[in-house]
């Protein structure tokens, strides 16, 4: 944990300038369409501004937020990760952007960034950075999970060779969901606690992710928005945001921080598909696009080989 001076309004600054950014890069796929902003301060300290985009030709829900939330005590979420912070005030800031597509071939995209610092009386603050960015493809290609691979590893490549490796496999074990013993998707990049690197470093790496996501995420839009769907590609794709959901409500970190802390349930419910389904016992068919979903997409791999 860093116990440097850190600067903690030029992180909040840029969080803003980086939702206002992917808005606008979201914004190009649907011309017609405008971001619902809706700007929130909660009871208990911060506020935040909540971002979403509904109905859209591409996106049938796009969601930006930001948030800095403040508190005199930690969350039990956080103190039972850091019993020692207990007592301490704190801020929680952060940018988060899931986009659901309407066409299954399109892949739902995930990211966060935030910055937690907590503070007390004749100590020194207690900070770090987290985040990352990962990819839930329905009906996914190679090509896009290799160039999504290879834009986190160029992400990290500036600051260390460990880096890339490092979070990606940890972003493959995070985003598992025990109970299906199954990855949510392809995965990308995670990390939390990060402060290694001082804040100067640590705060760039920080907007190397931020800034890699969009890079990343659009160009597959731009390749798979156009590709031809029926009613079996579109009822596998809500059955799969069905696992968007159960990880989400029971092991996101982030979503149990935002519920424990009394946060804005509009905003921390905002990462959820429009419309998802369960089936029970479902099986893919041998051979079909949706086993190799299963077969091959869904388990951890080194894409870059």
């Amino acid at each position: 944990m860093g116990t440097e001076a850190a600067d903690t309004e030029a992180v909040i600054a840029w969080f803003n300038t980086l939702q206002d950014h992917i808005c606008e890069r979201l914004k190009i796929f649907e011309p017609d369409r405008d971001f619902h902003v809706d700007a929130w301060q909660r009871p208990a300290g911060g506020g935040g501004d909540t971002r979403v985009l509904a109905d859209g030709d591409t996106f049938e829900r796009a969601g930006v937020n930001f948030s800095r939330v403040t508190g005199d005590d930690l969350p039990a979420s956080a103190s039972a990760r850091r019993p020692e912070l207990a007592g301490r005030s704190f801020i929680a800031s952060g940018v988060s952007v899931v986009a659901h597509p309407r066409n299954p071939h399109v892949p739902t995209a995930h990211a966060n960034v935030r910055f937690f610092i907590a503070e007390k009386a004749g100590e020194p603050p207690v900070w770090w950075f987290g985040g990352g960015f990962d990819l839930t493809p329905y009906y996914p290609v190679r090509e896009d999970a290799v160039a999504w691979h290879r834009a986190a590893r160029d992400a990290c490549a500036p600051f260390g060779d460990d880096l890339y490796p490092r979070f990606k496999a940890w972003c493959d074990e995070y985003f598992h969901l025990p109970h299906r013993d199954e990855n949510r998707g392809i995965g990308g990049l995670f990390f939390d606690d990060f402060d290694e690197l001082g804040f100067d470093d640590s705060f760039a790496f920080v907007r190397s992710v931020g800034q890699a996501f969009i890079d990343a995420y659009t160009p597959i839009v731009a390749r798979r928005r156009e590709t031809d769907y029926g009613q079996r590609e579109r009822d596998f794709q809500l059955y799969r945001r069905g696992r968007y959901v159960e990880f989400n409500l029971v092991y996101d970190r982030g979503t149990l921080f935002g519920l424990q802390s009394r946060g804005r349930t509009e905003s921390i419910l905002m990462s959820m598909p429009p419309l998802a389904a369960w089936q029970y016992g479902f099986t893919p068919e041998p051979g079909s696009p949706e086993a190799a979903l299963y077969d091959t997409y869904l388990k951890p791999q080194d894409w870059l080989s």
